[in-house]
């Protein structure tokens, strides 16, 4: 299933590389059910395949072809149930064995576009509850194919309020919400799927909150629902509040009540909650919650109900401390039950990994037992507790981009402290921990350089890959990549957006910086960031690209390029304002701000500046208005900080050759910020180029643009580095652009217009 080695690794190869989803383990980790999908640049088209894993001797098997099958379940140790998107915009639940080697029996369809599924056991032999997201219309009904493409004669929208649109996509009459129904067994042994009712109707709330919320917004028991949707009496713009609800279900087939829904209160958290989960037998669940209002880097504490059956629900923080910071200083992003539903296992982020953990201790109290670490490289994106105590586990890494593991958590803690490398029993990775791309573990390293604010972090962590053809003795280019967020960081993980190992293959030692703001270095050193965008962070990569200069004689320093997007974006249009970004040959702005009144005010979650920016760019007593609304009090200097980090107060410093792109559907940053940045480079006669993709949001998605998108990069910084061009293509060509197609065209880039580039 997996390409030969590649001769080199390029974004053709990163791009057309089988993608295999997380591993679904049966309850026993037997076999591991999940899909792999493959695009291919001569056909111009994505296969996608179900399998199943035999743990044991590493077969797999095909179970389905060319079908878009997702979100599997598990009914016993043999059979399955899935979702199948239909051409006609339907959605059907479908029915597969392993021993069978099948996954077609269709036990219903869906009027509509669906998502999510999720099915659990029912105290009845072949009964099984099931619920899925799907939207509703305003009346909470079934938005079909049929409503969706229901057209006025007038385009016009009017909108009374915030959040005219979202991330890519206006708002329109439609929502998220939960459906559920039952599955039920025949006397012919197939399943059928009942009607299914909106366990959300009537009630205000939206469930999986857009535009990223998943399965891991809701979870399922034999007689309830658990899930988190904003808040419905604050604006959804202005402030992060989430709730955490818990719907008790009489019937799976039949509407509830609205006495049926509780809200769970937790006091003193007034900003996101996520991860919801209810243990695998007994009353105990938990879920995620962040204090602050508005601020969605804020830590994530750990919450857990004893008893969700109790007259009065209530919730421990399992971490908790008298300073109400909590004891433990890393910030979880998902929570689930172990097996015996005794302990938790949390995935977060920790210097330049994504750890998986356990908890120590009774997770019912408060107490400053602190998790114990069983990974310590890589990035875990799943976790699945197994019958017998062992946890399946999926990941990535720099130089992998799937591999699987079983460990043994009683292993581990007996034979090693926290933090150190897993016991695992059995792993299998996709690419053969990178040999099939010609990448190895041995071209990553890190550095330790000294921060700008040491009572914070005494040192700024940066995760450093260099060319596998690398040869001691010479020097290579440097390429700085600058993460987004800007509470975000650089990680052991694997992309197809952002992948080092592409520059790394060019040619360049790749840098990548985790300065201040950076998540999975603790809390303050994530918080120092607010009111600061421009200031420790850019003082941070400063020190960086002076130690690289000083200590990597292999780095050649003076030939170095600097690349971002979102916040990266940010700081390169920053860095093109200040001294350090003279040193560089060249830079790249991927949808990057250019202007804090134009591009922030122009977003649709505004709670983002308002916190990070501590208030608004107007007068205080408007401010004090939208402090109200978002429970948060801002500083009397935010006017000054809109002012201070603005990367367009600097534009007569700008002298360094830019690319600038940003696509037309990025509603999280207007096309406009990437269109000024260019216009300043152009009138300034500073040589630039600006590309855009009419179909693209803030991420460059679709394979061709995606290829596009690595075409002009690497021709765009090659040519500043004396490196040979990554293709040889004319950009006025059709073949640069993926080839001319018949009928509606996929990708929508043009050549370049006006003067073509010598």
């Amino acid at each position: 299933m997996m390409i030969a080695r590649a001769v080199k690794f390029t974004p053709e190869v990163l791009l057309s590389a089988p993608r295999r989803s997380a591993g679904l383990p049966n309850a026993e980790g037997t076999i591991v059910l999940h899909t792999i999908s493959t695009y291919s640049f001569q056909n111009h088209s994505k296969t996608t395949t179900l399998r199943a894993l035999n743990v044991k001797s590493g077969e797999s098997i095909e179970l389905a072809k060319d079908q878009d099958i997702s979100d599997l379940n598990w009914l016993d140790d043999d059979r399955f149930v899935a979702l199948r998107r239909e051409k006609n915009g339907h959605t059907s639940v479908i029915e597969g064995s392993v021993k069978s080697g099948t996954a077609s029996q269709v036990a219903g369809e869906i009027n509509a576009a669906a998502g999510n599924l999720r099915v659990t056991k029912l105290n009845v032999e072949g009964e099984y509850a099931v619920v899925l997201s799907a939207a509703a219309d305003r009346n909470g009904n079934l938005w079909t194919p049929e409503l969706a493409e229901r057209k006025t004669r007038s385009t016009g929208r009017l909108y009374n309020g915030l959040f005219v649109r979202h991330w890519d996509r206006f708002e329109g009459p439609e929502h998220n919400a939960l459906w559920y129904g039952k599955l039920t067994k025949g006397s012919n042994g197939e399943l059928s799927l009942s009607s299914l009712t909106n366990a959300l109707k009537g009630t205000g709330l939206e469930s999986p909150v857009q535009p990223f919320g998943g399965t891991d917004n809701f979870d399922i028991r034999n007689d309830a629902i658990i899930f988190v949707a904003k808040d419905p009496k604050l604006n959804p713009a202005l402030n992060t509040k989430c709730n955490v609800y818990i719907l008790r279900i009489k019937s799976w087939t039949h509407p509830t009540d609205s006495a049926s829904l509780r809200q769970i209160a937790i006091p003193g958290f007034e900003g996101a909650s996520s991860s919801p989960v209810f243990a695998p037998h007994g009353p105990k669940a938990a879920f995620l919650s962040m204090k602050r209002p508005g601020y969605e880097a804020d830590k994530n504490r750990i919450f857990v109900i004893p008893d969700v059956n109790a007259t009065e629900i209530n919730a421990t923080e399992t971490h908790g401390s008298s300073s109400g910071e909590g004891s433990w200083d890393r910030s979880p992003s998902s929570v689930s039950f172990t097996a015996d539903a005794q302990k938790l296992l949390l995935t977060a982020e920790n210097e330049g990994t994504g750890c998986l953990y356990i908890t120590d201790g009774d997770i019912t109290k408060s107490g400053d037992h602190l998790p114990i670490a069983l990974t310590s490289n890589g990035a875990v994106s799943d976790a699945r507790p197994l019958t017998d105590g062992r946890i399946f586990i999926s990941g990535s890494s720099l130089i992998d981009n799937s591999w699987y593991a079983i460990v043994d958590p009683k292993a581990e803690i007996a034979s090693s402290k926290p933090g150190c490398a897993p016991v695992g029993m059995w792993s299998h990775s996709n690419s053969g921990e990178g040999k099939k791309f010609g990448l190895s573990s041995s071209q990553i390293s890190s550095i330790r350089t000294p921060s700008s604010n040491p009572k914070i972090n005494k040192e700024v962590h940066s995760l450093v890959l260099k060319p596998s053809f690398y040869e001691e003795g010479k020097k290579y280019p440097v390429a700085y990549l600058i993460h987004g967020g800007p509470q975000g960081s650089w990680a052991d993980n694997w992309s197809t957006r952002w992948n080092p190992a592409v520059y790394a293959e060019q040619g360049y030692i790749v840098v990548t910086p985790n300065p201040t703001g950076s998540t999975g270095y603790g809390q303050a050193f994530t918080d120092a960031i607010n009111s600061n965008w421009g200031g420790d962070p850019y003082e941070d990569i400063v020190r960086v690209f002076e130690w690289v200069g000083k200590n990597m004689k292999d780095a050649d320093n003076e030939n170095a390029v600097a690349l971002g997007a979102s916040y990266g974006g940010y700081m390169i249009n920053w860095l093109n304002g200040h001294d350090l970004g003279r040193r560089f040959k060249t830079m790249v702005n991927h949808d990057g701000i250019f202007s804090f009144a134009g591009g922030l005010l122009a977003t649709e979650e505004l709670y983002f500046p308002f916190h990070d920016l501590k208030g608004t760019p107007w007068d205080a007593s408007t401010k004090s208005a939208v402090a109200k609304k978002t429970n948060e009090v801002f500083s009397s200097s935010s006017t000054s900080n809109w002012r201070k980090w603005d990367p367009s107060e600097y534009l007569s410093h700008w002298s360094t050759p830019t690319l600038i792109i940003h696509s037309e559907k990025d509603y999280r940053l207007n096309l406009s910020e990437g269109l000024a940045a260019f216009n300043v480079l152009q009138a300034r006669g500073i040589e630039s180029q600006f590309l855009t993709f009419p179909d693209e949001n803030h991420w460059v998605l679709k394979p061709e643009n995606s290829l596009v998108w690595h075409k002009v990069v690497l021709n765009w910084i090659n040519k500043f580095t004396g490196l040979p061009a990554y293709t040889d293509e004319d950009p006025n060509g059709d073949s640069f652009w993926g080839g001319v197609v018949e009928g509606k065209e996929e990708n929508s880039a043009m050549p370049i217009q006006g003067k073509p580039e010598t």
